[in-house]
């Protein structure tokens, strides 16, 4: 599976991120190694100023160089490297495990709202967000909880289906004009930003195969759970063309990259070595993702 669409014109920085992640695949190459200094030079007015906002997909939990233990903030993660290799003159990165969109506003915990990072001269502002909204980690525990039951078959859909509706599918309707808002609130307060709406990548098998030893699931609960991770992203792709705002895609890219890949896995299983942050990117999955994110800003200037 390629990491990115073919028929994408790939500048230097682009290149220089795509062989990083790549990298750990292909002995000797030393591509990592070179990456900041060789994107550098790609450098781009639109990345001079770099605001990320975001959850733990974007903080990069469970990763090592932490910048911030209490928002399970990691250097590597795909902000960071974004902002290593274009050069970024001013980059502050506020994403925060366990963040809602309610979080953006508000305080969570000691931390200040995340939009306060923005300003008037802000050049570049992405943002990954909804999951927690949803319920992401109450979403897991009650699939593994109701596998236990019924592990051959959906339990855990027919639990979320007990009123007579989609319970998650309710919930990123609800969902969609919080996004709207924040939006239009980060586009208010830095109007000359482009503003990139980072969707999630790919957690579990397209084909909806099943892979109960490392992911605990029912069998029957692997196309549903699929299914809902691409309703949230298609909901996130929607409101980012409404509110001119761009949609990066890491889904169809990491297509054969999800927890039940093995050694080509992009996002951890759930049944992890501790210290790992089961369902998130890995280290090489936050460097696919700042690749897609650099494949779209370099778009902007060809």
């Amino acid at each position: 599976m390629a990491l990115t669409p073919r028929s994408v014109r790939r500048t230097t920085a682009t290149a220089a991120l795509l062989a990083a992640s790549v990298s750990p695949l292909l002995p000797g190459t030393g591509a990592a190694a070179s990456t900041t200094s060789t994107a550098s030079v790609a450098g781009s007015a639109v990345t001079a100023r770099y605001v990320a906002l975001g959850d733990s997909y974007a903080s990069g939990a469970g990763l090592p160089e932490p910048t911030d233990p209490e928002c399970s903030r990691s250097g590597l993660n795909y902000p960071s490297v974004l902002a290593r290799s274009y050069g970024s003159r001013s980059f502050k990165d506020v994403t925060c495990g366990g963040a809602t969109t309610r979080d953006l506003w508000h305080r969570q915990g000691a931390k200040a709202p995340q939009l306060r990072a923005l300003s008037r001269n802000t050049t570049l502002v992405t943002v990954t967000m909804g999951g927690n909204d949803i319920g992401f980690s109450s979403i897991i525990g009650t699939c593994l909880s109701a596998a236990r039951s019924d592990p051959a078959g959906s339990p855990c859909q027919a639990q979320y289906a007990k009123s007579g509706h989609d319970e998650l599918a309710r919930r990123i309707r609800a969902l969609s004009p919080r996004i709207t808002a924040m939006l239009a609130d980060v586009r208010r307060r830095s109007p000359r930003a482009t503003v990139m709406l980072v969707g999630y990548p790919a957690l579990l098998p397209e084909s909806g195969a099943a892979c109960p030893s490392v992911v605990p699931f029912a069998k029957g609960d692997f196309p549903y759970l699929r299914d809902t991770v691409k309703r949230l992203n298609g909901m996130l792709r929607q409101q980012a063309r409404r509110s001119g705002a761009l949609y990066v895609d890491t889904y169809t890219p990491t297509i054969g990259h999800d927890m039940c890949a093995g050694d080509a896995r992009f996002v951890e299983p759930l049944v992890v070595p501790a210290g790992v942050a089961p369902a998130h990117p890995n280290q090489q999955g936050q460097r696919v993702m700042a690749s897609l994110v650099a494949e779209r800003i370099d778009r902007l200037r060809h």
